[in-house]
Parts: C-alpha cells; sequence; structure tokens
C-alpha cells in the first residue's frame, strides 16, 4: 500500500537571505521528518520532498505561509517508502544551472501550454494557429534514454549548460515551427523557452508542469518509455509509479535498456561504464566476479586495490 506522499515542485521567484531561510526549513523538515532535496538560490527554490502524508503536507503549508511561496504549485505521487535516505538543504547560485545570467525567469515567465491543449495540438498536427509542433526535450541524454514523446527533438546534451549552445546551431530549422520544450518538472523547460524567445524563437512554449503534470493530467498517449526521476525510484511510468529500473551491483551507475542489452553488462559483476576498469582484461574480469560474490568491488585508491586484489584469492 502506497503511505507516503513524493511532492516535486519549484518556482521561480526573488529570494533574499536564503542562508537564514536553509535554517529554518532544516528545522520544520527536522521535526516533521520528512526527507529529500532543496536548493535555494537568489532566483528561487527547487524542491523534492517525501514523507507521511500529514508531514508532507505541514511541510507544504508552513511554505505557503511565506509570501514567496504563497502560489508554489505540488506535483504529487505515491510510494510505499521514502525514496530519499536523508534531507539535504543546498544553497546554490541558480537553482537549475543554465550559466545565462541575462535569463531571469524571477521577473517574467514565458508562454506555457497545458498537458491538456498539449495533446490536442498532436492529436490535430498543429497548433490553433496551423503551425507545425516541434517537442523539444531539455533533458540530459541519460534522461531521455529513458523515455520521452514521441518524434521529440533532442540534442543529446551531457547537461543542461550545453543547451543554449546547441539551440543556436539548430535555430534555423525551427523558426517559424510551435516549439513546446519539456523536461522532468518544469523547471528546465521554463529557462530553455525563455532564451529560445529571445534569441528570436518566438513561436516557443514550455510544458505546464513538465512531464511530471502530463502523466498526472492526461493519458499520456505520446509519450514513449519511462521517465527518470532524482530520487530511488530511478524511473517512473505514464501512472506515476516506480518502474523495475537496475542499477549496476559494482559502480551504482543507473543502467539503460540500451547499458543492459551491450556485451559489456553483466549482471551482479559490471556494465558498460565500469567493464575497462573493472572486466576488461581475463585476470581482472576473474577477480571482479570473485569479489562480486563476496559482494565487493575494485577500489580506486592503488594500495587499497592491492589488498583488495590480494584478499580475492582467500
Amino acid at each position: 500500500m502506497n503511505t507516503i506522499l513524493n511532492i516535486s515542485t519549484y518556482q521561480f521567484v526573488t529570494l533574499n537571505n536564503i542562508a537564514q531561510m536553509r535554517e529554518e526549513l532544516r528545522a520544520v523538515a527536522h521535526e516533521l521528518q520528512i526527507k529529500g532535496s532543496i536548493l535555494l538560490a537568489a532566483e528561487g527554490i527547487n524542491m523534492t520532498i517525501a514523507g507521511l502524508p500529514e508531514a508532507v503536507r505541514g511541510f507544504m503549508a508552513h511554505l505557503h505561509s511565506r509570501p514567496e511561496f504563497a502560489n508554489l504549485p505540488a506535483k504529487e505521487s505515491w510510494t510505499d517508502y521514502v525514496p530519499f535516505k536523508k534531507m539535504h538543504l543546498k544553497l546554490k547560485k541558480e537553482i537549475i544551472t543554465m550559466k545565462m545570467p541575462m535569463i531571469v525567469p524571477q521577473a517574467y515567465r514565458a508562454a506555457a501550454v497545458s498537458p491538456a491543449d498539449l495533446n490536442r495540438w498532436l492529436d490535430q498536427g498543429h497548433d490553433d494557429n496551423g503551425r507545425e509542433v516541434v517537442m523539444m526535450d531539455t533533458r540530459n541524454q541519460f534522461e531521455v534514454d529513458f523515455g520521452t514523446f514521441a518524434n521529440v527533438e533532442h540534442y543529446g546534451i551531457k547537461t543542461f549548460s550545453q543547451f543554449p549552445e546547441q539551440i543556436a546551431q539548430h535555430k534555423d530549422a525551427l523558426m517559424d515551427k510551435t516549439i513546446v520544450t519539456f523536461c522532468t518538472g518544469g523547471i528546465r523547460c521554463e529557462k530553455a523557452a525563455l532564451h529560445m524567445d529571445q534569441i528570436g524563437l518566438e513561436h516557443t512554449y514550455q510544458l505546464e508542469g513538465g512531464i511530471l503534470k502530463y502523466f498526472e493530467e492526461t493519458d499520456a498517449k505520446y509519450w514513449n518509455g519511462e521517465c527518470f526521476v532524482f530520487d530511488d525510484r530511478i524511473a517512473i511510468d505514464k501512472n506515476l509509479a516506480e518502474t523495475a529500473q537496475v542499477v549496476c551491483q559494482m559502480c551504482k551507475t543507473v543502467l539503460t535498456r540500451a547499458d543492459k542489452l551491450s556485451p559489456q553488462y553483466k549482471d551482479r559483476v559490471c556494465c558498460p561504464h565500469c567493464y575497462v576498469e573493472n572486466y576488461a582484461t581475463p585476470r581482472r574480469a576473474h577477480l571482479t566476479e570473485k569479489l562480486a560474490q563476496k559482494g565487493r568491488t575494485l577500489p580506486k585508491n592503488a594500495q587499497m586495490r592491492q589488498e583488495v586484489l590480494s584478499d580475492a584469492h582467500a
């Protein structure tokens, strides 16, 4: 039975004295025994938390009591466990790093399209003005590999700060089209949409609430695969339910479908991300498998590695 409430939310709003705010929120979170991640910056808050429903709603009520967060939205999902090990509260320069100081989302929002209207546009094959609709995934390639919209445009970026450079290279092909940017919860696609509008892509919208809100409010019929989330669930499906994703037991990397189909993937032994380090030679393969049987891995420190290699023969 799913008894744990998970909330994902963000808001671009000018914040002052964020160090004091962090200590205040830390005390409230400790009292309510909730866990998760909260990022604070001068430009706003980015938060994912989980706990018993009354505790999480109590924390949200505390935030809503502050004028800055009076309209802070919330995207909800449920689990049968808390998918965080502790509470992290961090002060950042940006709540999502884009490295574009001319983008000031707390001052004005980009145009947005609701999940229901997006489905309607995709059903009819164009927006309400007859323009072709292009779905723009602003997430990292790692996340895209878990799942994305059908007929999507994405640029294989490793970090969100690479997005402006990539969109500049593809700007001409997007002119005069309606572009809908999207990401997990909306924070990246909001900044992306503002930037695209500034460089002349005037028919750009953000998907209101991101993928999570699209799952919550529609049948998500244009989504293929799963959605990576930033907690111990790893990925969720269209019903906002946790999926059966795999983590490499050696290097603790979350594995995509492509990773698991790779000849370098060996259950409980190695994956494409640690194959060279753990399995590339016959001797290394033999020792790695022996250590795997003991639930151990090869450490990176040379002296410790030698001790482990010797112990593997015991």
